[in-house]
């Protein structure tokens, strides 16, 4: 299986940049920046385009990075005028239905983000900073590259790393904005893509940027396991930052790793990391482990578990279990150590496959009265749509609901049970 993995973590992503590292994929890519060229030629208002692959330094590190000297005139173009130019281009380069579907598919995010940002129909939307044939090249140019390497190809897989938004402003043609800039934020709110603010008050990606990448569907990961890397690309974009790199990473190669992983099964989304913390002890009554516990269920740990043992020495001991979301380790062991008096405390973190869940709440009549109870709906979202996998009333509600009224939880559990196939219908409608 081929992979491609795009590193963000220091550079964020702007099209020229993404582009920039692309490039060197292509051994022939001149002849890519040739035709490029050409799009003077088909957007209205271009006077002067230069477009080069420039090798650069930084840090002791060679570069790649696109210069592109543009004089034109942009001021009327719509959403229309770019979408007409984009697809006669297209139609007249040797370029393949799936690369010309994503160079669109790029085109109208843009479009549609700033559509929503100003809350006026997509035609009649005027693009400013997104209008100028850069934006054109840089879509057309990473779908040139793509198509070329067959990576819109099965036998392809694409992932990528958290990506750091910046922070500040920007100036545009709206005045002063937050970082990221409203059309980034729209984009990124219906991608998969995990970001982080920071780490330095600047424009880190950029709305081009972030719609070639969400259009790729990537997936996330910290890094790629067992990857035999053959090709390994370093770029920058147009900003130099006195404390932060700007320097974009693609690792290009081959693993077996993922031969054995379903990366489109439905489930991968629901991937989380949790952590286990676990300990020894032989010498705590049962009331200190129940004191213990109680005070755990204010910590919002998602289980804990303890289980009788016997130690080296042939004492009977208990182990404490407990799983925990990762940014809760420290604070937890602490309280383990000193609420119980270990020594130590092993952890280690793992995925967890947990799926989504809901509230739906119910009246029920139990003895003329009405009580309102919480159900919980347990589901899957994939292409077929929703599947709900469970639906059950919250115990904790039926425990109420029975010293309430003076009735068995079974039997108010049971006479809860005829209202699931009614939440069921509802929730599938």
């Amino acid at each position: 299986m081929r992979i491609l993995y795009i590193d963000m973590y220091n550079s964020g992503i702007s099209g020229d940049m993404f582009l920039a590292s692309l490039l060197d994929l292509v051994p022939e890519y001149n002849t890519i920046l040739i035709k490029l060229k050409d799009l003077k030629n088909y957007l209205p208002g271009v006077l002067k385009l230069k477009i080069n692959l420039v090798p650069t330094e930084y840090n002791g590190i060679q570069l790649n990075q696109l210069k592109i000297e543009i004089k034109e005139v942009k001021e009327h173009r719509t959403a229309k005028i770019l979408k007409k130019s984009l697809n006669d281009f297209l139609i007249d380069s040797e370029i393949s239905n799936q690369a010309s579907n994503y160079a669109n598919s790029v085109l109208n995010t843009l479009i549609q983000a700033e559509s929503e940002v100003h809350g006026e129909l997509a035609e009649n939307i005027h693009l400013h900073e997104l209008s100028s044939v850069d934006t054109l090249i840089d879509i057309i140019g990473v779908a040139s590259v793509l198509d070329k390497i067959n990576g819109f190809e099965k036998n392809i897989q694409i992932f990528c790393s958290k990506i750091p938004l910046g922070g500040g402003t920007v100036n545009t043609k709206h005045g002063s904005l937050a970082i990221p800039a409203p059309a980034t934020l729209k984009i990124l709110e219906k991608s998969n893509l995990v970001t982080f603010g920071g780490p330095i008050d600047s424009e880190l990606v950029t709305p081009t940027g972030a719609a070639l990448l969400t259009n790729l569907n990537p997936k996330f990961l910290q890094y790629p396991n067992e990857m035999r890397i053959s090709k390994s690309i370093y770029s920058t974009g147009q900003k130099k930052f006195k404390n932060f790199l700007n320097i974009l990473r693609i690792f290009y190669g081959e693993t077996e790793d993922l031969n054995h992983t379903d990366y489109n099964h439905p489930l991968q989304k629901y991937i989380q990391k949790v952590a286990i913390l676990e300990t020894d002890v032989d010498d705590v009554s049962g009331e200190i482990l129940g004191s213990f516990i109680n005070k755990l269920e204010k910590e919002e740990i998602l289980d804990i578990q303890i289980f009788p043992s016997i130690t080296k020495k042939n004492r009977p001991g208990h182990i404490v279990k407990i799983l925990c979301y990762t940014d809760q380790i420290f604070k937890l062991i602490e309280k383990i150590l000193y609420e119980l008096g270990t020594l130590g405390v092993r952890f280690h973190v793992i995925n967890r496959v947990c799926i989504k869940r809901t509230i739906e709440r119910k009246n029920i009549e139990i003895n003329e009265n009405l009580f309102e109870l919480n159900y919980k709906i347990s589901f899957i979202e994939s292409a077929k749509g929703i599947e709900i996998v469970n639906i059950k009333p919250e115990f904790d509600d039926l425990k109420k609901i029975g010293e309430e009224v003076g009735v068995p939880v079974k039997k108010i559990q049971l006479m809860a049970q005829a209202k699931i196939k009614q939440i069921y219908d509802e929730f599938l409608k």
